[in-house]
């Protein structure tokens, strides 16, 4: 029983950093697979349907663009290998790592009372089965989250690069600036100030590409929260005519219905405060919406306070469905 293990978006400029780890099984064989460099979209979302019907245990670690900036690419390789590690409820007996970099470097890892042995191996996602699904799986999940944020940011042309340095992204960057999603550390980005409230957004006035406004800056800055606490963000500002839930993430297959509520200082009270039973009912009518299309087995509202100019996330509740 190995672990396969690699990442995907070491490289972008913007977006998260995802580690895909998968136990396959000696006795689980999918055809095709290989590095998901390699395969078209079409085909990496089929293997990921096969790969979660067969394989023994997946797990995908998240880093925010901003975790990443504050403590740098090695070590959000390591903790995203460690988060998607996590992940994995099967007993194994080695770990399998594409690429040259030991990201569990220092890590004492444990199946059951057993510890296990932790193998560096160039070009493991094209020798080793289990490592090309964990190429595959995360590939095909942070492709989902950057389409995502396509739509959250408008003009930037996430969902086609993905958040790699094209030359329709470098355009993008001078003409509206960094968004709250890039990772400002990197080269190309260190001329851009962390300065969230100037962050590129859609201008709801000109519907262009503008000035931000302070809850639009501070959902996105929630987005990465929740990404960095394990989180797979299904989609943003999801609206019918009739209701819109600001996010829809999901976490060990629980739905959460994020609300997100923003004050920047704490004279007008608590964010949380303006969800008032009203407001509440408005919430579940949403989500109860959305849940009569998609078929989830536990759901819950959840409502996040962002504070600040900062936009720092400072009260985080539930409430089950």
């Amino acid at each position: 029983m190995i672990v396969g293990i690699d990442e995907v978006g070491r490289g972008a400029w913007a977006g998260p950093l995802c580690v895909g780890a998968v136990v396959l099984g000696e006795d689980v064989q999918i055809d095709g697979l290989t590095d998901s460099k390699k395969l078209t979209a079409k085909k990496r979302e089929q293997l990921t349907l096969e790969i979660k019907q067969q394989a023994a245990g997946i797990g995908l670690g998240w880093v925010s663009a901003r975790k990443l900036d504050e403590i740098g690419l090695s070590a959000a390789l390591k903790l995203a290998a460690a988060r998607a590690i996590e992940q994995i409820a099967c007993q194994y007996d080695q770990v399998i790592i594409d690429g040259t970099i030991d990201l569990l470097a220092n890590h004492n890892l444990q199946s059951g009372a057993r510890t296990v042995d932790v193998v560096t191996m160039k070009q493991a996602d094209l020798l080793v089965s289990c490592v090309s699904a964990a190429s595959v799986v995360a590939k095909v999940a942070r492709d989902e989250y950057m389409s995502v944020m396509g739509r959250r940011f408008p003009g930037y042309g996430f969902e086609a690069h993905v958040g790699y340095g094209t030359a329709a992204h470098s355009q993008a960057l001078a003409e509206f600036g960094a968004t709250p999603i890039h990772r400002l550390s990197f080269a190309p980005l260190r001329k851009f100030p962390d300065e969230h409230a100037q962050k590129a957004m859609t201008n709801t006035r000109t519907g262009q590409i503008g000035a931000a406004s302070a809850g639009a800056v501070a959902e996105a800055r929630v987005a990465a929260y929740l990404v960095d606490e394990g989180y797979t963000i299904i989609d943003q500002n999801w609206k019918t005519k009739w209701c819109e839930i600001d996010i829809i993430a999901e976490k060990r297959g629980v739905v959460h219905f994020v609300e997100v509520k923003y004050r920047k200082s704490d004279q007008a009270g608590s964010g949380l405060a303006a969800i008032t039973p009203k407001k509440l009912r408005q919430m579940k009518f949403a989500a109860e919406l959305w849940l009569a299309s998609h078929d989830v087995p536990r759901a819950v509202l959840s409502a996040v306070e962002v504070g600040g100019e900062e936009f720092v996330v400072t009260e985080f509740i539930e409430q089950i469905l």
